[in-house]
């Protein structure tokens, strides 16, 4: 796999291009990387499992969760979100914008991993269809890890986000199919 595919996996150029929240939540960063999936879901579908993201990571639960599995059925009251909110245990909500995107600050293991910034963008992509896009910006940390993580993190990340958005579209898809069949019954 080439170094672009850990930056830009399943984004686009133009969305690449496009302006996203964290952009202004941190200047100057010495890394940004793009992720984006397609969803089978309505975007308010794919924005309240977004909001999930509160109540745990959705990728490998054994290494980030814990050993406990991520909620498979919507929490109520996920989707009312306030700045200082926790997210995916380490990051903290900064800015929303409801039904459009969450933006969150990594508070923890700043040495060791850098600052980081990521927008979680949840884009129509047409009738029942959306599109996740992801951009976090990153700021090296310094000393000797500035020199590893900065070309280590994209690919531990690609790893673990990866999971994480695939997770996201299946669990949202499957909920679009049962609201269709609950409202066609």
């Amino acid at each position: 796999m080439s170094d672009s595919i850990a930056m830009t996996w399943g984004s686009t150029p133009q969305e690449r291009a496009q302006p996203l929240p964290c952009d202004s939540a941190l200047e100057n960063p010495t890394k940004v990387w793009h992720r984006a999936i397609d969803v089978a879901a309505p975007a308010s579908v794919t924005f309240r499992w977004l909001c999930q993201l509160r109540k745990a990571p959705y990728s490998y639960d054994l290494l980030d969760n814990f050993g406990r599995r991520s909620p498979r059925t919507l929490t109520p009251g996920l989707e009312d979100l306030e700045a200082g909110q926790t997210m995916m245990m380490f990051y903290d909500v900064v800015s929303f914008e409801p039904g459009r995107h969450i933006t969150a600050v990594f508070r923890s293991f700043n040495a060791l991993f850098g600052r980081r910034v990521v927008s979680y963008v949840v884009q129509e992509d047409g009738p029942d269809r959306s599109r996740i896009l992801v951009r976090v910006r990153m700021r090296r940390p310094g000393g000797p890890l500035g020199l590893v993580v900065p070309h280590t993190l994209p690919w531990i990340d690609l790893v673990m986000m990866r999971k994480q958005l695939r997770t996201l579209a299946k669990l949202a898809e499957r909920q679009a199919a049962a609201d269709r069949q609950a409202a066609a019954a």
